[in-house]
């Protein structure tokens, strides 16, 4: 798709720099695809829901040795 967008410079830069991309689209590619990573991550996150474990460091490492 192509899209006419303004992107301040300074910006592109840090992004460009940052991410070591050659063009400007390779780095707006990699930045799209870090928000996707991010949101699918904390829809992950969300779905797995919290719950606590009431065990002791050397219980946690007991388990892990277990067969």
């Amino acid at each position: 798709m192509k899209t006419t967008v303004v992107i301040d410079d300074v910006l592109m830069n840090d992004a460009m720099r940052a991410s070591q991309a050659k063009t400007k689209r390779e780095a707006i590619e990699l930045g799209l695809k870090e928000l996707v990573r991010r949101k699918n991550l904390d829809a992950f996150k969300e779905e797995l829901g919290t719950f606590d474990l009431d065990l002791s460091l050397k219980e946690l490492e007991k388990r892990r040795s277990e067969p």
